[in-house]
C-alpha cells in the first residue's frame, strides 16, 4: 500500500463551500472530491499535452465548447 501523507490547505471561504456543496452532493468526503479532483486534471492534462481538446456538447442542440486551459 502507499503512504499516506498530510498537507494543510488553506481555502477562501468561497472554496470551503464549493468543497462542502460537492461532498454533500456526492455524498464522498472532501478528500475524497479533492482527490477525485486531482485524478480528473491529471487526466486532462495529459490528454491537453497530446494535443488533444477538451470539449463540452449540449446533447439537445448539439452546440459544442471547448474548455481552455490556462
Amino acid at each position: 500500500m502507499t503512504a499516506k501523507r498530510t498537507m494543510t490547505l488553506n481555502l477562501t471561504d468561497a472554496e470551503m463551500r464549493a468543497l462542502d456543496d460537492l461532498s454533500a452532493r456526492k455524498d464522498i468526503s472532501k478528500t475524497a472530491v479533492l482527490r477525485q479532483a486531482l485524478r480528473l486534471y491529471q487526466t486532462v492534462e495529459a490528454r491537453v499535452e497530446k494535443g488533444e481538446k477538451l470539449l463540452f456538447e449540449n446533447e439537445a442542440t448539439k452546440e459544442k465548447a471547448e474548455l481552455m486551459l490556462l
